[in-house]
């Protein structure tokens, strides 16, 4: 497969190369969630409530992911950085080191879940009628952590290399698995939400099998091994806390949602953030893929001390992101229902589902704000700033938010959807404007 020239070729051919298949392996990767939550919708007479009581396992699925993108997207920067100064063996220390964190922390969280599965998801707000359901999911959805956290993990690297279309197979194989086995082992075999589960998790197996067959092949000269650098290690946790934070956020906010929800609304209103923290997943797929995909660009190019190209790949990954974040905007303004029914075609919780997507993406175009300035801290190994952005937006203004808005302004349940606008333009502006007020020197300071 062509491998994407970082050394040589122009830097929006680089991230148009290593994007796209990003984003065709983002959206793909999603289906094994949102296949999952399309056919649990419409499971006769229970739909809504099934739906709902898989929403209470998010926290723990996202948990799962802050994880992954730990050691995936924390190491890969790393690795990328190690590339563009030809220094190959220790970016296949870098490698190796990410690839045992992996599987070391997946089966820690497989035995965990196992155990305790129970009282978390009451800490979360489920309720002794809901807690047979969720539980069932979650047991049978654990078993498939490690494939997971591989297939996934992993991938960051891969892309780094230059072979993003092997991360996109990989996800590919495991979608249209999941695609194919959800209704059979849903509605043929009767299985409920255990069959979504055991669906995905013989679709993450396979994804897993085709990564590992590339990372061990002739092709890739960056073999894994059981090798171990704790100075590595340590790199790669402190820069990866960003993204952990940022999904272990995402985590509590879910928490946060659902007990304020339950509180006022029931369970239909936890059933309507399940169905808006899906539409969010769809929506965020194509931004990510822009930011995610020129990360290794912005981290080669800073290697390589070649400041031109980085700051050019930061101008055409924002001519991308801003316009599609404007637009989509305007999407879910316009027409909300197109996105609430993929998910369910209940008339009960339709209006209450276009409502609160509103005020949930009134300020969607600040995301891109956001995740460019988050894309460029990390990029360029600069784990202070990214820590610190990544606990403003979610812990320190849209946890709080969720409570106060719906109470103390007495605003119900439009206070819940309400908190997550308000982060995105008090967040997102900080972000960036810090981003452009220490990085853009600094590369001055670098050509000079």
């Amino acid at each position: 497969m062509k491998k994407v020239d970082f050394e040589n070729g122009s830097i929006t051919g680089n991230i148009l190369q290593t994007a796209f298949p990003m984003l065709v392996a983002q959206v793909l990767h999603l289906l094994y969630s949102i296949v999952d939550r399309i056919y649990i919708g419409r499971i006769p007479g229970t739909g809504t409530d099934a739906l709902g009581a898989v929403g209470l396992c998010f926290p723990i699925i996202i948990l799962i992911t802050g994880f992954t993108n730990m050691f995936g997207m924390g190491g890969a920067p790393l690795f990328s950085i190690q590339l563009g100064k030809k220094k190959k063996e220790e970016a296949r220390q870098v490698l190796c080191t990410a690839f045992r964190l992996l599987i070391m922390v997946s089966f820690a969280i497989t035995v965990t879940g196992e155990l305790f599965g129970g009282p978390l998801l009451k800490l979360f707000g489920a309720g002794e009628e809901e807690l047979a359901t969720s539980l069932s999911y979650l047991r049978i959805y654990l078993t498939g952590t490690v494939p997971l956290m591989l297939s996934t993990g992993m991938n960051p690297y891969i892309t780094a290399m230059g072979f993003a279309v092997v991360g996109m197979l990989s996800v590919t194989v495991g979608a249209v698995a999941n695609l194919l086995l959800d209704p059979v082992f849903i509605f043929v075999f009767g299985m409920g939400v255990e069959g979504a589960a055991l669906a995905t998790v013989i679709s993450q197996v396979l994804s897993m099998m085709l990564v590992l067959f590339f990372l061990f092949g002739k092709k890739n000269e960056f073999r894994p091994s059981f090798g171990f650098s704790f100075p590595f290690a340590w790199d790669i946790v402190g820069l990866g806390l960003a993204p952990f934070i940022m999904q272990v956020t995402n985590s509590l906010v879910q928490i946060a949602c659902n007990q304020m929800l339950m509180h006022l609304g029931g369970m239909t209103f936890v059933s309507v953030m399940t169905i808006i923290s899906s539409v969010r997943s769809i929506l965020d797929v194509p931004v990510m893929a822009v930011t995610e995909g020129t990360s290794p660009i912005i981290s080669y190019n800073y290697g390589a001390r070649r400041p031109d190209r980085v700051r050019k790949a930061f101008i055409v990954m924002m001519m991308l992101a801003v316009p599609y974040t404007f637009l989509t905007w305007i999407a879910v303004l316009v027409r909300p229902v197109w996105f609430i029914r993929i998910f369910s075609t209940d008339r009960e919780i339709l209006s209450d589902a276009s409502r609160a997507l509103h005020l949930y993406f009134a300020a969607f175009i600040f995301q891109s704000l956001q995740y460019s300035g988050q894309t460029v801290f990390k990029a360029l190994n600069k784990r202070k700033q990214a820590i610190f952005f990544s606990l403003l937006r979610k812990a320190v203004l849209v946890v709080p938010l969720t409570y106060l808005l719906p109470l103390a302004f007495h605003l119900g349940t439009d206070g819940v959807f309400l908190a997550e606008p308000v982060s995105n333009v008090i967040g997102g502006i900080a972000c960036f404007t810090t981003m452009l007020i220490t990085i853009l020197p600094e590369l001055k300071a670098m050509e000079n």
